[in-house]
């Protein structure tokens, strides 16, 4: 079996369960490729482990043919950025919880070898999630990969100002925002700034989107929740002429006026789920629900 890891190394990393895992691939003969940038933490951190003239290392997605699994070790903002290595390749994420919320994620650092064991009998599920796709007038806001799994953020660009957002689904309008920002979620995104500003829990095979206001002028604007083979599509004013956009992790300036739509991509990202994971017990974990430090 060969697999791709990508990864940062985070507060919460624990080097040893590395130096085992490492040791563990190369007692069962699985071979390995780092990401370039995380290698070359990793030759520093764990020398002993990794050899910089053997371990082979990969930069662009092309590289990954061969690899069965794309390992992910991190938190959920790793993940977001593995997803432009997969892309429509389809091939399944494994996402490892080396930081602290771990929505994406199915297992924390201590059951890699574990969840290894299991995979290599496929005793896993795929729990397939959606994405959505960016279109922009002029043309090119985020470049090659204009794909997000869990938001659009359209944000005002300096703190002493308001945007105004006019909204429009399948080209009817349907409000103008006045406010921050406004947030365009999937499901998988609903559990991100969307939650924060308001938005509701989505679970991810609901075939939805939610665009969610960021500190609206109007106390009577809601989050709305609407069908994911819609198009949604924005105009934008602003005082200051720009704009600020992102898509998962990524930020661009724009300048006001831009015209941006949204749509659902034609294709999905493939989680794994190991056979004791499920997405209640996750979510429920990672927003301590039943927690009571009085307890």
């Amino acid at each position: 079996m060969n697999i791709a890891i990508f990864g940062r190394i985070t507060d919460n990393t624990n080097l040893q369960v590395l130096r085992d895992f490492f040791a563990y691939l190369r007692e069962r003969g699985i071979h390995f490729t780092l990401y370039q940038k995380y290698a070359r933490q990793l030759f520093d951190r764990i020398p002993e482990s990794l050899d910089p003239a053997t371990t082979a290392v990969f930069t662009k997605k092309e590289e990954l043919d061969d690899c069965k699994f794309l390992y992910c070790f991190g938190g959920d903002g790793t993940v977001l950025e593995a997803v432009r290595f997969t892309g429509r390749s389809g091939k399944p994420i494994l996402g490892v919880n080396f930081g602290r919320l771990g929505y994406l994620t199915s297992i924390n650092q201590y059951e890699l070898m574990q969840a290894t064991d299991e995979l290599m009998r496929d005793m896993y599920r795929i729990d397939q999630r959606s994405l959505l796709s960016v279109v922009s007038d002029p043309p090119g806001l985020f470049g090659e990969n204009p794909h997000g799994i869990n938001d659009l953020t359209i944000h005002k660009a300096n703190s002493n100002e308001m945007i105004t957002v006019h909204t429009y689904i399948n080209g009817e309008f349907l409000n103008s925002y006045w406010g921050d920002g406004l947030i365009v979620a999937t499901p998988t995104g609903s559990t991100a700034y969307s939650l924060s500003c308001g938005g509701p829990i989505i679970f991810p095979s609901s075939a939805t989107f939610v665009i969610t206001p960021v500190a609206p002028h109007s106390l009577t604007v809601r989050p709305v929740v609407i069908p994911d083979d819609w198009v949604v599509s924005f105009e934008i004013e602003s005082r200051s002429g720009v704009a600020m956009v992102a898509l998962d992790t990524r930020t661009e300036l724009v300048k006001a006026k831009t015209s941006i739509a949204i749509k659902r991509a034609n294709f999905k990202i493939r989680l794994l789920r190991m056979s004791t994971t499920k997405h209640v017990d996750n979510l429920r974990r990672s927003l301590m629900w039943g927690h009571d430090n009085r307890n």
